[in-house]
């Protein structure tokens, strides 16, 4: 069984765009690749190596070249992640020292959810690419503050300093989730209302590290309640990635609504 290889510096104005998959549109000949044309593969189905700016990807005739949503586990990776995070802020069984998150902060909420943010691009989800991709590398960069090795602890002397530079940090994740839930307002109801939590607590932490890094028994208080807000951001999470991987089966259990808006 032969395949066939289509040339991306081929002249594609003079194939009619109707015939091409939607990864990278225009670019792949569906009507050949799928037994329709002349060089087309005889029966089967065959994976078909794609030629994309230099790059090669497997797909297989039969589905349309389809790649499988990368969205349930980048919701379920960071809504993990800020959970555990959050039963730390709100000293949940009496425990005080969250150094245990880094690990997951970095494989889980970093790792796992910046390659589901890598596979939403050849999907052309831009939303989903960018959000996850950035919010992977907001729990990798986490994580590495507490790294001893980076050195980051290690170069602030003062305790105040740092409380301030982590209360930066996370006024800057701040304005990029404000940007997020500007873009999702319209989209669907739970999925705004996660963002919105997940910025409200945010706004929380930061006070807490920035304005209060001198009174610490106030901003004790005012982190447990931004470890509040997460818990509920993260089981909103949880929903919204439930609810995508029940939407890919052909007979799910039961549907669960994200709220059309």
């Amino acid at each position: 069984m032969s395949t066939s290889q289509i040339n991306m510096t081929a002249d594609r104005e003079s194939i009619s765009p109707s015939t091409y998959t939607d990864v990278e549109r225009g670019w792949i000949n569906v009507k050949e690749c799928s037994g329709h044309g002349p060089s087309a593969s005889t029966g089967g189905s065959s994976t078909i190596p794609i030629i994309s700016r230099g790059h090669t990807f497997g797909r297989t005739a039969t589905g349309n070249g389809k790649i499988a949503n990368p969205g349930p586990a980048g919701a379920i990776s960071f809504a993990a992640t800020a959970l555990l995070l959050s039963l730390f802020n709100v000293q949940a069984g009496s425990v005080e020292h969250p150094e245990v998150v880094v690990s997951m902060a970095v494989f889980t909420g970093g790792l796992s959810q910046f390659m589901a943010g890598m596979w939403e691009y050849p999907r052309g989800n831009v939303f989903n690419a960018t959000l996850f991709s950035l919010y992977g590398s907001f729990w990798m960069s986490y994580a590495t503050i507490f790294i001893p090795a980076s050195g980051i602890l290690a170069a602030y002397k003062d305790p105040l300093e740092l409380s301030h530079a982590v209360g930066l940090y996370l006024i800057t994740w701040t304005i990029v989730t404000a940007f997020f839930l500007f873009v999702v307002v319209r989209r669907n109801l739970a999925l705004t209302v996660m963002l919105s939590t997940i910025f409200i607590t945010l706004v929380i932490l930061s006070i807490s590290q920035y304005s209060l890094a001198g009174m610490p028994i106030l901003s004790s208080r005012v982190q447990k309640a931004g470890g509040v807000f997460g818990i509920i951001g993260a089981l909103l999470c949880f929903y919204i990635g439930v609810s995508e991987l029940l939407a890919a089966e052909h007979r799910p259990i039961v549907r669960l609504p994200l709220g059309a808006l």
